[in-house]
């Protein structure tokens, strides 16, 4: 088998993949029934030429591959993948490091220790805070609310890692009115039940009420208290004022966390850092790089303010495991798990190539197109724009004599552009979310002129 050449095939199937995103349709065109007849074949019996394997895979599931790589991708607020990011994530598959343990790739392990610097000073975050590298928001929120768990509980005298939650004080989990559904399942996963979720009320913006926050604090019982906040609302990119809510939640000794899945990164901007002010006051933070750093798949990030906490909830050990006080920073004592690919490398590569400028520029440039979508929809006759366009997020909904939730199919079918369809206040509403590094406004403007043909009725 000539290896170089089956690579040297792959890389020039995806760079022509990337080269085509402009003129190719954004949404996939096969049906499912076509791609399984194309992909679901007998298991061989014996080996298949790896050339031969690589050219069906991607010939086969074309049809099946939705743009998201496209400028013009505007769903469920998913990045793009910038080129440095790209590249350095084909060299963690072709170097296939274990960044579970330092000794199992020593460069990698480096990589993430700078990255992990980088991204707390980046972010304002406080300068002693402990990263872990995970798969995405999900699991970072798993990993930050284990912490969590950890230190509170600790704080009242219960090692929760030895002894479990059985018998455990009582955890009050306090979250807003309008959190992203991976908190929920975050915590099930940590054995709180969404059963004993206690729900604060939102104002109409969808931004947690923190005079509300302090009234129910105060009435509840008390003891160990965790609350989760949110820059970045999922439909309207409402900001919590995590400030006020850190106040009131450490006046009452309680732990607070932040769901920044893609609006922590208005703190590297100078021009929407005020948006955030007092992020740096919260104890735990989740984001997705993958979102608004527009790097590759599973590269979820967990930040925590007590690294003490942070390493008690994650870490493990074993006799074949040696190490001391002199040895490096292992990632695995900051994540929930042992073998991982090198997923900190595409974050390194990314940072280093953008900068500074070049973060905050991709943040405010999305935000701008995402104003654009909303100055142009808005303007247009029985077409009205929901929400106040805080960051990336876009609602809109139409009166044109085509539902919305059929203009919406409609717009997926045309193929100009992607995005997808949710419900606001009992409202049937368009969401636009632009968060990918090569979006124009020329690609704002095409977009809004196939929403619009989309919006107009059918002709008999």
């Amino acid at each position: 088998m000539d290896a170089g050449a089956v690579l040297r095939d792959a890389a020039e199937r995806a760079i022509s993949h990337l080269a085509g995103l402009d003129d190719r349709p954004v949404h996939a065109s096969a049906t499912l029934v076509e791609l399984r007849d194309a992909l679901r074949l007998p298991l061989p019996d014996g080996p298949v030429d790896a050339a031969t394997v690589v050219a069906h895979l991607a010939d086969a599931a074309g049809g099946g591959i939705v743009g998201t790589m496209s400028p013009r991708y505007f769903g469920f607020v998913i990045g793009g993948s910038h080129p440095a990011a790209l590249a350095a994530d084909w060299l963690v598959s072709a170097w296939d490091q274990n960044a579970g343990l330092y000794v199992g790739g020593p460069s990698v392990g480096v990589m993430e220790e700078v990255a992990a610097d980088w991204l707390t000073d980046l972010l304002g975050l406080p300068a002693n805070t402990s990263v872990g590298f995970v798969t995405g928001c999900q699991m970072a929120h798993f990993t930050a609310l284990a912490a969590a768990r950890h230190q509170v509980l600790a704080e009242v005298g219960w090692d929760v890692e030895e002894r479990g939650l059985t018998g455990a004080p009582r955890v009050r989990i306090v979250v807003g009115e309008h959190r992203h559904v991976t908190v929920d399942r975050a915590l099930r996963y940590l054995g709180f039940g969404t059963a004993n979720i206690e729900v604060v009320a939102a104002d109409g913006a969808a931004r947690m009420d923190a005079d509300e926050l302090d009234r129910l604090l105060g009435t509840g019982p008390a003891g160990p208290t965790i609350v989760c906040a949110q820059v970045g609302e999922v439909n309207t990119g409402a900001i919590d004022p995590v400030a006020d809510i850190s106040r009131v939640a450490h006046n009452h000794g309680a732990w607070v966390h932040v769901d920044g899945a893609f609006g922590l990164w208005a703190a590297a901007s100078p021009t929407l850092r005020s948006l955030v002010v007092g992020l740096e006051e919260a104890d735990s933070w989740a984001t997705d790089a993958h979102k608004w750093l527009n790097v590759p798949y599973d590269s979820g990030l967990a930040f925590c303010a007590h690294p003490d906490a942070h390493r008690a909830a994650m870490a493990a050990s074993a006799a074949y495991l040696e190490r001391d006080e002199h040895s490096p920073r292992e990632q695995m004592d900051w994540n929930p798990e042992f073998s991982r690919r090198a997923r900190g490398v595409p974050i390194y590569a990314a940072l280093r190539s953008l900068g500074r400028a070049g973060v905050a520029d991709l943040v405010d440039g999305s935000c701008r197109h995402a104003q654009r979508f909303a100055d142009r929809l808005g303007a247009e006759p029985d077409v009205t724009v929901l929400n106040d366009v805080v960051l990336n997020q876009v609602l809109v909904a139409f009166e044109t004599g085509v539902p919305t939730e059929e203009v919406v199919r409609r717009v997926q079918a045309d193929g100009t552009c992607w995005l997808s369809g949710t419900t606001w206040q009992g409202r049937p509403a368009m969401r636009i979310s632009v968060c990918n590094w090569q979006t124009t406004s020329a690609d704002v403007d095409r977009s809004v002129a196939a929403i619009m043909k989309a919006a107009q009725p059918t002709k008999r």
